[in-house]
């Protein structure tokens, strides 16, 4: 008799350790589909995925990815995505200690908002909006002093700070950051690429502590 019902296989691994990935199999059959050497879909979430440079460095908390297409290599060190896109969450805790000032959400969906103490009593709060730059960067721009009043010396240090991008990092091969807002947590980033590469050794696409 044919079968008509489609059911999901969900393989999951739980762990207290970061960069341990969730994997979640969609389709039926998915015994045929490996048996094929290709998963049709797959859905990949990795939580606080540390950032491996210390240039700008900037953990990920959570990135979600939705993948068409994976197949492995012959010898299983990578496994490629025809296509791949998802989002990435970035905590203000984190976002704060990148820049080195004290990070929340702005006013509106694309400023983020920054207090600044400049002595004991007194600080001055700011706003920069952000936005994508290459090779998967965020930066901050048009910053502007929204309250107190912010010496010429310190509106030349924070102006320094903000021209400062911030890269993720340990996003696998061939995603490209597309946009980011700001959420009541932290930066919320969408990203998407194609011909997406996946290696043992990649926090957000393997096992490995």
């Amino acid at each position: 008799m044919k079968q008509t019902s489609r059911t999901n296989t969900r393989t999951t691994t739980r762990t207290s350790r970061p960069g341990v990935p969730e994997v979640h199999v969609r389709g039926f059959p998915v015994l045929t589909q490996l048996a094929a050497g290709t998963l049709r879909n797959v859905d990949i979430t990795a939580h606080d995925i540390p950032a491996s440079d210390t240039t700008g460095p900037l953990p990920v908390s959570q990135l979600s990815l939705r993948l068409a297409g994976l197949r492995t290599s012959d010898d299983d060190r990578e496994a490629l995505a025809r296509s791949a896109k998802g989002t990435t969450l970035l905590s203000y805790p984190d976002v704060s200690d990148a820049l080195g000032l004290e990070i929340s959400q702005g006013s509106s969906p694309d400023q983020v908002r920054a207090k600044v103490l400049l002595a004991p009593g007194t600080d001055v709060t700011v706003a920069a909006t952000v936005s994508v730059l290459s090779g998967n960067r965020i930066a901050f721009k048009n910053f502007q002093v929204t309250g107190g009043l912010l010496p010429d010396v310190g509106r030349a240090a924070l102006t320094t700070v903000f021209e400062r991008p911030i890269r993720l990092r340990n996003i696998p091969e061939g995603l490209r950051l597309r946009s980011v807002t700001t959420t009541e947590s932290g930066l919320g980033a969408r990203l998407s690429g194609e011909s997406v590469t996946f290696r043992s050794d990649d926090s957000a696409g393997s096992g490995s502590a």
